[in-house]
């Protein structure tokens, strides 16, 4: 299998000429983030934008509004109604495809939880959503007794699983998952006409034509909770920049997302690093790569 390396981080991002404005380098809608779970959503955001991405939009329940507009200051916010969960209303699905409809990519999922609302919401997106969908944690859960509903999207889908998400998907086993890595990605991203990032060591990219790449960059350090809220938010950071490379900007996401994990494991040792590090780290590991 290929070995993703730094050039697809040059072909995944756009050239910033002179003349370059918020506009040229897209719009990201997040929908993101639940009153138990604020942190994955400001983690998701904050790697959107140490990313590149013009414009950051976050729709969110209002109840978190607080906590996560404190910590970014950079970003659009859409405070919306919640439901008693403290998770968002279903009600709210025809605002968020209006305002999925005004950005280039969006993300769904991180920190969101799992209940009838945003079961709705999700499946709406996929059903109905125009602009490239990254789906990562509840979103794929809330799929997860009915994946063939991906088949129905009208739009590029990057799906963003850890192993016991796969194994959900597939209704099959961890072990399982971990064993036959290749194939298990490379096998659902045909089947259902997505873009899999199967997560974990030597994370796998597969495409739905059947291809697939491997990445070698990370280290153990990064193996804690909200590591995969900055990957979901830099891959859609970069689809939003350059939609038209999906898979590009899927495989130059897991290789800087790994490469800021191994500065930072430089910088820190791998029991000490958060992913919050892996943020600060990723400005050097572009410059890396550029």
């Amino acid at each position: 299998m290929e070995l993703i390396d730094n050039l697809v981080v040059k072909e995944a991002l756009v050239k910033r000429e002179k003349d370059s404005n918020k506009g040229t380098f897209g719009s990201l809608l997040t929908i993101c983030g639940s009153y138990s779970m604020a942190g994955a959503g400001i983690l998701a955001g904050k790697g959107a934008l140490r990313s590149g991405i013009g414009l950051l939009k976050m729709a969110l329940p209002e109840s978190i509004y607080p906590i996560i507009a404190w910590a970014i200051f950079e970003s659009v916010y859409y405070p919306l109604k919640g439901n008693e969960s403290g998770t968002l209303s279903k009600k709210e699905t025809p605002f968020l495809l209006k305002k999925a409809d005004e950005c280039r990519a969006v993300l769904i999922g991180c920190g969101m939880q799992n209940n009838s609302d945003t079961r709705f919401i999700t499946r709406s997106f996929i059903e109905r959503c125009s602009k490239p969908l990254i789906l990562d944690a509840d979103a794929l859960n809330s799929i997860a007794d009915d994946v063939s509903i991906l088949k129905n999207a009208n739009s590029p889908v990057i799906i963003t699983p850890h192993p016991g998400e796969m194994a959900r998907l597939i209704n099959n086993t961890v072990s399982y998952v971990q064993e036959n890595r290749e194939e298990v990605a490379k096998a659902f991203a045909k089947e259902n006409r997505v873009y899999v990032v199967l997560k974990g060591y030597k994370t796998i990219v597969a495409t739905p034509d059947g291809r697939a790449k491997v990445n070698n960059t990370g280290n153990p350090g990064m193996a804690t909770g909200g590591s995969g809220d900055v990957l979901a938010g830099i891959i859609s950071s970069l689809v939003a920049q350059n939609p038209a490379k999906s898979f590009e900007c899927a495989c130059a996401g897991v290789y800087v997302h790994g490469l800021a994990g191994d500065i930072a494991k430089d910088k820190l040792g791998e029991i000490s690093m958060l992913p919050t590090d892996l943020i600060d780290c990723l400005p050097e590991a572009f410059k890396k790569c550029n």
